[in-house]
């Protein structure tokens, strides 16, 4: 791997680094749009604006359907300095995972109902694939849809469905065939949120946040243009991925940016810190910013492996993996740092209450995208040819 950029890399990141500093408005660096206060959705409409007129909004697609055609190093270096400056990302899983799914299995019809909404951000989707007896084992799911004409009728439950509270549209998968071995007679369904016989109920988390839902298809009607690919071939349809960019260096950044601004933070305050526990978070802060260096080898991995052609596997399980420990072991070290006021989530208490806030609300990173069990399965049997367990 060459870490220096090559000279058309160093213009392009420099153009990069001109479009943030005069596109990005500076009071949505870091936010969610999903949580924005009122005042702050012009800058957000601007910053998607902006995004759109280049086809950044979804760099990977082809620029037919909105996207700019990226190479991965390309987009390496777009996500690296997105990343550097905290650019908040506006594709939600409609880029992320529906987009190139329609791209590459959707109707004509399909793709020009969804994609330009997808790309304006009219319209919000969520994923209904998790079941409370079918997360790590997807493929035993148990959401029935059966045919009555020229509808499907949708009868199931789905769980840890992100933002479905606010999603416009869900892409879900159901059973069509029971008879079938497990990973077919699965269909995979683009459902409209207000059609009759959907309830949604929040669940809230214990940081108090409310992102997921459970998700209830009651006699759910969903017309069978709305089918994606063929009837009972829809496990092959979910886990569809284009060649998008998927190294990590977003999260390898944010680590690092988030080890700065704690280490900063501790010799600022350090009169405030028992002359022991500074030793323990200094110590401690030493191995967060080694494992960071190695978060962002891992990236560096991945994308060196995109350039030459091979197809990053096991190697993406490794980053996911790496990354959202990382994410959980800084939480748990800025929670020590501030000590007992690691327990408190309140303004007034150190770091506005963010240490304890932050332990809490990292419990998912290893659950979300793939727990850590099944990464750990994926390196095993792909990486080093263990047998499966």
């Amino acid at each position: 791997m060459d870490f220096h950029d090559s000279p058309e890399q160093a213009a392009w990141r420099s153009s990069v680094r001109t479009f943030l500093n005069e596109e990005l408005p500076k009071e949505i660096a870091g936010k969610s749009p999903y949580d924005a206060s009122p005042e702050l959705r012009p800058a957000f409409e601007k910053w998607r604006s902006a995004l759109t007129q280049l086809g950044w909004m979804a760099p990977a697609w082809p620029k037919e359907y909105g996207g700019a055609s990226m190479s991965a190093m390309d987009q390496f270096i777009l996500n690296q300095e997105f990343a550097e400056n905290r650019a908040p990302g506006l594709g939600g899983l409609g880029v992320m995972m529906l987009g190139p799914t329609l791209i590459s299995h959707g109707s004509e019809e399909q793709k020009r109902q969804h994609i330009p909404r997808i790309l304006d951000g009219s319209v919000q989707w969520c994923q209904g694939y998790s079941e409370p007896g079918s997360g790590s084992d997807l493929a035993s799911l148990q959401t029935r849809a059966v045919r009555d004409g020229d509808d499907w009728v949708l009868n199931g439950q789905k769980i840890w469905t992100s933002l479905a509270h606010i999603a416009d549209w869900c892409f879900c998968l159901a059973r069509t065939d029971p008879d079938a071995p497990k990973h077919r007679g699965i269909t995979y369904f683009l459902v409209d949120m207000k059609t009759p016989g959907i309830t949604v109920r929040p669940l809230v988390n214990m940081a108090n946040g409310h992102d997921f839902n459970e998700v209830f298809f009651e006699d759910v009607r969903v017309p069978s243009k709305n089918i994606m690919g063929e009837v009972n071939r829809g496990w092959y349809v979910g886990t569809t991925t284009l060649d998008f960019e998927r190294s990590s260096i977003g999260n390898s950044v944010g680590s690092r940016q988030a080890v700065e601004r704690n280490v900063a933070w501790m010799r600022e305050h350090r009169a405030e810190i028992a002359p022991t526990d500074y030793e323990a978070a200094r110590l401690q802060w030493a191995d967060r910013w080694i494992e960071v260096q190695t978060a962002t080898m891992l990236a560096y991995r991945i994308i060196s492996m995109q350039v030459s052609g091979q197809i990053p596997n096991y190697e993406s399980s490794i980053a996911k993996l790496f990354n959202t420990e990382l994410i959980q072991r800084t939480a748990r070290t800025t929670a020590k740092m501030v000590g007992m006021w690691g327990d408190i989530i309140d303004p007034m208490a150190p770091m506005r209450g963010l240490p304890a806030f932050g332990y809490v609300n990292q419990v998912r990173e290893t659950i979300a995208g793939g727990t850590s069990e099944i990464q750990r399965n994926i390196i095993a049997t792909r990486g080093l040819g263990l047998p499966r367990a």
